[in-house]
């Protein structure tokens, strides 16, 4: 599914939603924002201003699975919220598994010094990045075959 246009990686949250985009040749990503949730109405205009804004063609939003690739609770909540931000943005959604990285982002952070209230308020954004550039990486692949680890 490779091409050129900007993808929207996304690490939702319950109360805050990490983001990241890429360039238009799908190369690199970059934090974009981190936003809290606002309710319905207002989240729908957000995302849909952004995914214009930005000149979004496909969604990334990362699956919390198990280390052994079984989906949870978590897991459902994203799907769900995926097929919400569907609904709002009529974007296809791929959803790639984001294991680690908010621990990777964590590390990041906590390497360059910030503070843990610098910390917090960057770390859904990393992680949203981490995610995005690992799907960059793997060749914009579609969504993944999850399995555990030692697979």
């Amino acid at each position: 599914m490779t091409g050129v246009g900007r993808l929207l990686g996304v690490d939702y949250g319950h109360i805050r939603i990490g983001l990241a985009v890429s360039d238009p040749e799908r190369k690199f990503a970059s934090p974009l924002s981190t936003y809290a949730h606002q309710g319905k109405a207002k989240d729908a205009a957000y995302f849909s201003r952004l995914v214009q804004d930005q000149g979004i063609l496909e969604i990334v939003l990362g699956l919390p699975v198990h280390l052994g690739g079984h989906e949870g609770a978590k897991a459902t909540e994203t799907r769900a919220f995926g097929k919400w931000l569907y609904e709002v943005t009529r974007l296809p959604i791929v959803y790639w598994d984001e294991r680690f990285t908010t621990v990777e982002a964590e590390n990041l952070l906590l390497s360059a010094g910030l503070t843990n209230k610098r910390r917090r308020a960057r770390r859904d954004r990393i992680a949203a990045q981490i995610l995005l550039q690992s799907y960059l990486d793997a060749g914009c692949p579609g969504e993944q075959k999850l399995g555990s680890l030692e697979e």
